[in-house]
């Protein structure tokens, strides 16, 4: 029975202990990072105030993420965060198996300015009349890619064949840049339909069956020390109201550069008890070897 007092003190001290100890870093951020497959970074977010506010409202996140424009929702298939790409597809884009009905590719000022079409994904305008201005007094405009005619464009798609079939010939087309359709709509160039086609740099000799339709957009990441604040376990983002950075690391709890206790969050384990309660943990243990003793 004498070993009882000091058995039950030894087990409260390490109980004492146990309990003190730092709990691990839990991201409570409000930003969801991810839809479906696609990770969600920064500079990109899907809630409200997440993210660079020069992409506020471009992307929603349903059962797939999509990128929205004033022309409609494009389904986006990639974010390479290493590169600073994103690949959009619009289902309704005619391509070489499919003739969907005619529309444009509009895009808002501010998108054009910061996630704009690579230069390596081309338009292909079709159909357009003899007197389309892309082939007259703009005829600049269009360039030669990768090789690749109008002809081939019209022989080798199904979908595109039915062009020539209506006219026993094949009618212009032009393959020219996003500048192109940024600048004029489709009804002031003169064209029925429009495809695109990305990575178009490796398509030299390789048919219009085999390219890879959609839409690659290249995109900057701000400079607003936002890597200070994703290693104090927060999340970048910025105030709904005045846009200006914050670090967002609760969702009731924003500060303007890194969370609270950022060290810890980022994996420095140093504990914020006091010492004095560990030299009152030391007392009780020394007492409960003296009284073994």
């Amino acid at each position: 029975m004498p070993t009882v007092a000091p058995l039950i003190i030894f087990k409260l001290s390490m109980f004492i202990i146990v309990t003190l100890q730092p709990p691990p870093a839990l991201s409570l951020t409000p930003c969801r990072t991810s839809c479906g497959s696609i990770a969600i970074n920064y500079p990109f977010g899907i809630d409200d105030g997440c993210g660079a506010p020069q992409f506020r409202s471009m992307l929603n996140c349903s059962t797939d993420l999509f990128f929205l424009t004033p022309s409609g929702g494009y389904k986006v298939q990639h974010i390479d965060y290493d590169k600073k790409t994103m690949t959009i597809y619009d289902p309704a884009m005619s391509t070489c198996s499919i003739l969907q009905p005619h529309h444009d590719f509009i895009m808002t000022d501010i998108q054009s300015v910061t996630i704009p079409p690579t230069p390596d994904t081309v338009f292909a305008l079709l159909n357009c009349s003899i007197d389309s201005p892309a082939l007259n007094h703009y005829k600049n405009l269009c360039f030669d890619f990768s090789g690749h005619s109008c002809d081939e464009l019209y022989g080798a798609c199904n979908a595109f064949r039915v062009f020539h079939l209506l006219t026993n010939s094949s009618p212009p087309c032009c393959f020219t840049g996003y500048d192109t359709v940024k600048f004029m709509r489709m009804n002031i160039l003169d064209c029925t339909h429009y495809t695109t086609v990305i990575n178009t740099d490796n398509l030299r000799g390789i048919g219009p069956l085999d390219w890879v339709y959609g839409i690659k957009l290249s995109f900057t990441v701000p400079e607003t020390g936002c890597e200070r604040c994703s290693q104090s376990g927060g999340a970048c983002g910025y105030d709904t109201e005045t846009e200006v950075m914050t670090c967002l690391c609760s969702s009731s709890t924003n500060y303007t550069r890194e969370c609270a206790g950022g060290s810890l969050a980022a994996g420095d384990h140093r504990s914020s008890h006091s010492p004095w309660t560990f030299f009152h943990v030391a007392i009780l243990l020394v007492l409960s070897l003296l009284l073994v003793i």
